[in-house]
């Protein structure tokens, strides 16, 4: 008989939590063996809380906790003449001669959380060398937080897995018709504080509110963005030709005016594929 592993990619936000708890509680008709956290190392500070509160739980579901290195490092280390290699977040760009504003290719994603869970799953859970087959009585399926209001992220995910082929993918959201507000709720009733949005701090999809919510409340992580953000300005290497900055303005994250309304360019979380 073929050997089944559930495996809940956690970002530690909404829609994970939201499928984590539904798990323990017995409201999903899955069990979690494990679920695996991509730490980038610059989480707001309220998600490493929440993710110490999820692994004080208990239960069957093991959470692994797993990092690639610490991206705002690597983008600030990258930056210097002698760095090393330089991560590649969405940062906005803007043509100093003809003003034109862009995004730089999101890299982060893949590196730091996608590549993360994969090598998890088989170097922690199966204990596969590199290029080892995953053995044929062995079924893998990962579980992605997406909700119903995002088919987009999920069709995108899903080509991903098919493409791969060594695992299967579910969308247990999507099947029961949960949307992201749906789960808000559900964690309410459930949880006893707020669940944070997982994201990291110098993420540039934010918006102003967010932007501001992390200013205020999140001084230390503040400090980290706008420290990064005059990092990725400051590239020694000589790659980038065109000014780069964390908010769409295109000025320094520092003097910037976050009381004005502004797109929420991301809403939803970054569950371990983000970008997909």
């Amino acid at each position: 008989m073929d050997r089944v592993i559930n495996i809940l990619n956690l970002g530690a936000g909404v829609q994970s939590t939201a499928l984590l708890l539904m798990s323990l509680d017995g409201d999903l008709d899955i069990e979690y063996d494990y679920a695996i956290f991509a730490d980038t190392g610059d989480e707001p500070e309220d998600v490493y809380t929440h993710l110490k509160w999820l692994q004080s739980l208990g239960g069957k579901t093991k959470i692994i906790v797993k990092t690639a290195g610490c991206l705002g490092d690597d983008i600030i280390n990258g930056s210097k003449a002698d760095g090393g290699r330089f991560a590649s977040i969405p940062a906005f760009t803007l043509d100093p001669q003809t003003a034109s504003k862009g995004m730089l290719r999101r890299q982060c994603t893949a590196e730091y959380k996608i590549n993360v869970v994969e090598k998890a799953i088989r170097r922690d859970i199966l204990k596969l060398k590199p290029r080892q087959r995953v053995p044929k009585d062995v079924t893998l399926i990962q579980h992605m937080g997406f909700s119903y209001d995002e088919p987009g992220r999920a069709a995108r995910a899903r080509g991903r897995f098919e493409a791969r082929g060594w695992s299967k993918v579910r969308f247990p959201l999507i099947e029961d018709y949960m949307t992201r507000h749906s789960c808000i709720l559900y964690l309410e009733k459930r949880v006893p504080h707020n669940v944070p949005r997982s994201a990291c701090v110098f993420c540039p999809y934010k918006s102003n509110r967010e932007w501001l919510s992390l200013k205020q409340e999140d001084p230390k992580g503040w400090a980290r963005a706008v420290e990064v953000d005059e990092a990725i300005r400051n590239d020694k290497r000589g790659k980038v030709t065109n000014e780069l900055y964390l908010h769409r303005t295109c000025k320094p994250l520092k003097d910037c005016h976050l009381d004005e309304d502004q797109l929420d360019l991301f809403s939803q979380e970054c569950e371990g594929g983000c970008g997909l």
